[in-house]
């Protein structure tokens, strides 16, 4: 009793916050009904929803971003991140200084615009299906320390943006260094990719970003390298780790190639993998309390 009382008041509470301060779309009623559904079919339902609340958790919490843009909490970095860009990173042509970024946007092709949608389509589906298959394959272990690492990773780079709120590289080639609040979302050179697929894919994804200004770090660059991480410590297929890797390094590429992020950005990515990773391993998981905590969430799962 305790636990349906409290899943439906999660699920009231998140459709009333969400109605409230951002308006609630189909897609947060679809995951609402979905939640609550799982949750009261069955025990193995019932299970395999809870072990999907880090998941959960984190799709709420980038959404709850539009409550208040963090472009309210600190100045904008637009120019000093271009500069700093152009200074370590920049590609001479002809006498012009350029970011690798405006350098692509020179030189296009449309076979890397097709595989370039191709890996930036899996940078939430492939972690989440990682997790799934490790959750079915029974490591239940290696399937809570994975989205526990995924969801810990994500709050270290939403923290990042509301301490230096940056514009990506997209922004300044469009509009300059003029700060402007409630830019659009863009698709930059992901635009391609649904011109030559006929597809609006990255236009349905970007129409609802959050919020532009959250380019620093590039958490697109830290999800497979979480994935990677626990894929190797599972000892999982040679042929999944390549997969993994493949998608990791595609998606670095094209976030710089489509003008989505500085290569800084991408760097920073990185390293908040690879923080989020060793904070949870080598220290909450070391805290007796966290692993009570632990121990009882895998237990309740299993």
């Amino acid at each position: 009793m305790k636990e349906n009382v409290l899943i439906i008041a999660g699920i009231v509470l998140f459709c009333l916050i969400t109605a409230f301060f951002i308006g609630l779309r189909p897609e947060h009623v679809l995951i609402a009904a979905l939640c609550g559904t799982l949750f009261f079919i069955n025990r193995k339902t019932r299970k395999f929803v809870t072990g999907l609340i880090p998941f959960i958790l984190f799709a709420v919490s980038y959404d709850w971003m539009r409550i208040y843009p963090n472009y309210n909490v600190n100045p904008v970095d637009v120019e000093g991140l271009y500069n700093l860009e152009k200074s370590l990173f920049g590609i001479m042509e002809q006498g012009m200084k350029r970011i690798p970024s405006e350098y692509f946007d020179l030189h296009q092709h449309w076979v890397v615009d097709l595989l370039s949608g191709i890996f930036y389509l899996g940078w939430v589906p492939i972690p989440v299906a990682f997790g799934i298959y490790l959750y079915f394959i029974n490591k239940k272990d290696l399937f809570l320390r994975f989205s526990m690492v995924f969801l810990l990773v994500n709050l270290i780079g939403f923290a990042g943006y509301y301490i230096h709120p940056a514009a990506p590289p997209w922004y300044v080639m469009n509009y300059g260094f003029e700060v402007i609040p409630d830019t659009p979302g863009n698709l930059a050179g992901l635009s391609r990719f649904d011109a030559i697929t006929g597809l609006p894919l990255f236009d349905f994804i970007y129409g609802r970003n959050a919020n532009v200004f959250a380019a620093l770090p590039s958490l697109h660059s830290s999800y497979l390298v979480v994935a990677l991480f626990y894929a190797v410590k599972g000892r999982r297929h040679w042929a999944m780790l390549l997969t993994i890797a493949l998608f990791m390094c595609g998606i670095w590429f094209t976030a710089v190639y489509t003008a989505h992020h500085y290569i800084i950005d991408v760097l920073l990515g990185i390293f908040c993998a690879l923080a989020g990773i060793f904070l949870f391993e080598y220290g909450l998981m070391k805290l007796p309390r966290f692993q009570s905590f632990f121990n009882r969430y895998l237990n309740y799962i299993s």
